[in-house]
């Protein structure tokens, strides 16, 4: 029989993350699923058991479940040996600790949940036990420490079967990982949707439990009037997020191989820690929605992470364990990376051109986890090179182990005596003979909780009282993945470097910054026995060759992207060389943004002070809204690159207040401009997309083409809204002295396939009607778009 103990009636006011719900004390269940598993074991009953703890005189009584797929026979002796391994907190006596203990031991039972029924037992023995006890019901709080492809099942479970009355919250909580990319992120987020509200669910990420971690917000705002005149670009010469851990993934494989370091650590652990330092301070630390939302801009000021932001490495003995955990022959391999290092920037003011490194991997040299800022040093010691002004200048968030062993924030001495209001921390001023990040420890003021406690225990106090300030939004989430999956998609045929492992990794996995990408510092030659890496090599050389009578180049996507911005830059600068400026017509639509990163990242030497960039098309809306070609290709390229304001000319599809009205003269006013400041109105570049249609440009199949004439701009109809187009007419692209066709992606294959085999025929294939009269073609195919 369930034996509920008696506590003291004395309310529990817990606030929620806006103060606004207020928690009265009654019976609370709470319910594991995976409540024998391996995090359940190591973390989350002594969470639970702490929790009990705490809240034993506090009017609120429990009862707690371990939920497994197993029989009660088999899983009891588990489940009680777990229990029986909890531990106090120090303040406990042995006796009342031994009493305490009992007592849980006699509120946890195991129950077999597996199919529906089994959900609706146990909600039944629950609402049974209250009444027999004569007890309010509180809440439910359902943890999932289960895989996530169980989640959407359980959730439907749950909501059918589990919810507590009316009265009574329920609070269910997901462990990470939350999908394994952006679009399977959006399905579980709807699938779970569809069976709880959003206010029940609490997305665990165990780092935001870190005391260090908590404390990074209150900490900038108790020291804004010392960092608000340093924290930016001015000032900051590097951010560092750093987690090594000496452990490999032996036992985890199954799971690991699927997700491996970036997904594990990257774009959860380290992404969150990212976006508390660089975030803007809300007004209130207390409002989750201004917190969020600031989070959020971050997220969206991020500029685009692809291949050459990022090194991969895997440690050597992993092939092995993959081959004898996955029951594979000799010859299997993975490339599945077991360390990162992703090199990120935000495009904003505040930090323009600082690099922010985030690093992880197992099997390094030790375990330790920070945030470092390091600020840049403008003091030049002559003599006393030893003096304190010369030494760095940093904020260390020590997350913990490492040599310090404690977690920690550490500010040096040459840079400001922080302010610590919360009396939960203390001032460390004894420090051992240890160095941390370059500085002897006495070298910083040291600040360290008074009290050292769990992650995972925090949580869960803070999920009890219903505070969500801790934990991971839909949007949150939706934004990381968005962050994190054209990287991942960009490495997915990347061979990552061998190490070794521990101290015998060396300079091995050291980084060189440059500009906006990372490599590695060291170059090796690895040679590889396996014939699939020859193959992959092999598979991205850029192919050259003739599609429909013209120049051809063809690669994956990213090489082809590259070759292309290649050409430009070669195009531009050749123009420059001979007449000081380069003329530079670009097509709206999806293809270009590639290219448009590409730029913006890489093409630092580009001539944008000399080059004028054109519209070869634009949708009849206002330029300031997400439709319009121009405010893409701003977003996208030409507010990350100096160029000058007087050399952009977007089309003015908006005169006298109307939008591509014909007796208004847009498309006049357009071809006096090119005819005024293009030499024999002949662009040096048009780069043209190709639609599912063969529209490019915006001329469309139908369009009365002929009636454009010698016209360099027309009017045009679209199919699809917005209708009312404004377009460089063929006459205005067969004068340029190049024109590049770009597509790309699967989804153009068959209209490729179909342009390969017809005729000359504008109207019904527009793109046919691109034939430079003196200039050069080029087509820019990638290997989806040519062979499917």
């Amino acid at each position: 029989m369930l034996v509920c103990v008696v506590l003291l009636l004395v309310t529990l006011c817990a606030q929620g993350g806006n103060g606004e719900d207020i928690q009265r004390p009654g019976h609370v269940s709470v319910v594991i699923v995976g409540g024998t598993g391996d995090l359940a074991k190591k973390y989350l009953w002594q969470g639970f058991f702490q929790l009990y703890v705490n809240h034993v005189s506090s009017g609120n009584t429990f009862s707690f479940y371990a939920g497994g797929l197993s029989p009660p026979e088999k899983a009891n002796p588990v489940f009680f040996e777990i229990l029986k391994a909890v531990t106090c907190p120090k303040d406990v006596s042995q006796e009342h600790c031994a009493l305490l203990k009992e007592q849980f031991l006699r509120l946890s039972a195991y129950r077999q949940l597996k199919t529906l029924e089994e959900y609706q037992d146990l909600s039944k023995h629950i609402e049974v036990r209250l009444q027999q006890e004569g007890l309010t019901e509180a809440g439910r709080l359902v943890y999932l420490s289960v895989p996530a492809f169980a989640y959407a099942d359980i959730a439907e479970k749950i909501n059918s079967s589990l919810r507590p009355a009316d009265g009574a919250w329920l609070r269910v909580v997901l462990e990470k990982p939350f999908g394994h990319d952006f679009r399977s992120a959006q399905v579980l987020a709807s699938q779970l949707e569809s069976s709880l509200k959003d206010q029940e669910m609490y997305r665990i990420d165990h780092y935001l439990g870190k005391q260090v971690v908590a404390k990074i917000l209150p900490f900038r705002m108790e020291n804004k009037k010392s960092l608000d005149p340093i924290w930016n670009k001015h000032h900051i010469e590097r951010v560092e997020i750093v987690l090594k851990e000496t452990l490999d993934v032996k036992g985890r494989i199954p799971f690991y191989d699927q997700y491996g370091v970036i997904r594990d650590v990257l774009q959860n652990h380290l992404t969150e820690v990212m976006t508390l330092l660089t975030m803007r301070l809300p007004m209130n630390l207390s409002s989750i929605e201004e917190v969020l939302q600031n989070k959020l801009q971050i997220l969206d000021s991020l500029l685009p992470i692809g291949k050459n932001q990022a090194v991969i490495g895997q440690y050597q003995a992993y092939k092995t364990q993959v081959q004898q955990e996955l029951n594979m022959t000799k010859d299997h391999f993975s490339i599945t990376p077991t360390f990162a290092a992703v090199l990120a920037h935000i495009d904003e003011a505040q930090y323009d051109g600082v690099p922010i490194l985030l690093i992880s991997g197992k099997m390094l040299d030790e375990r330790v986890g920070y945030a470092r800022i390091l600020f840049k040093n403008d003091i030049f010691c002559l003599q006393n090179h030893n003096s304190i002004h010369c030494k760095p200048k940093q904020i260390v968030f020590h997350f913990g182990h490492g040599s310090l062993q404690y977690p920690a924030i550490l500010v040096s001495k040459n840079l400001f005596k922080p302010v610590l209001k919360d009396s939960d921390w203390k001032e460390v001023t004894e420090h051992k003979d240890i160095s941390v990040l370059g500085l002897p420890v006495s070298d910083y003021y040291v600040h360290t909780p008074v009290e050292q406690r769990e992650a995972y225990s925090e949580l869960i106090s803070h999920i009890f009282a219903g505070r969500k300030d801790n934990f991971i939004s839909s949007e949150n989430l939706l934004a990381s993945w968005e962050m994190w999956t054209p990287l991942l998609s960009s490495i997915a045929t990347t061979f990552p470097r061998i190490y070794p492992g521990g101290a015998e990794n060396g300079d091995l996995l050291d980084v060189h910054l440059k500009g906006k990408e990372i490599s590695y510092h060291s170059k090796v030659v690895m040679i590889s026995n396996n014939p699939m890496a020859d193959m992959a090599a092999d598979g991205f050389q850029v192919l050259q060759g003739k599609f429909r009578g013209t120049e051809m180049v063809s690669a994956w996507a990213e090489e082809l992207v590259e070759r292309l911005a290649t050409d430009l830059q070669e195009a531009a600068e050749e123009a420059v060389r001979e007449g000081g400026v380069f003329h530079l017509a670009l097509s709206g639509g999806s293809s270009p943004l590639a290219l448009f990163h590409r730029l913006a990242l890489h093409h630092f030497t580009f001539p944008w002070r000399d080059t004028h960039v054109w519209m070869v098309d634009e949708r009849c809306v206002p330029i300031t809204e997400h439709q319009s070609n121009f405010r893409n290709l701003h977003d996208h390229l030409l507010q990350h690159v100096r160029i000058p304001y007087y050399n952009i000319h977007p089309m003015p599809v908006q005169v006298s207040q109307r939008l591509c009205v014909e007796e208004d003269g847009g498309a006049v006013l357009y071809e006096r401009d090119i005819k005024k400041l293009v030499n024999g109105s002949s662009f040096h570049f048009v780069l043209l997309g190709v639609g599912f249609d063969a529209h490019t440009a915006s001329l469309f199949p139908g369009s009365k083409i002929d009636q454009h004439g010698e016209s360099l701009v027309a009017l045009t109809e679209s199919l699809t809204k917005p209708h009312q187009r404004m377009s460089l007419t063929f006459s205005a692209i067969n004068r340029a002295r190049r024109v590049a066709l770009l597509a790309m992606g699967k989804s153009k294959h068959e209209m490729i396939t179909q342009l390969s085999r017809v005729k000359d025929n504008p109207e019904k294939w527009p793109v046919t009607g691109v034939k430079p009269s003196g200039g050069r073609l080029v087509w820019y195919l990638d290997y989806d778009a040519l062979l499917g």
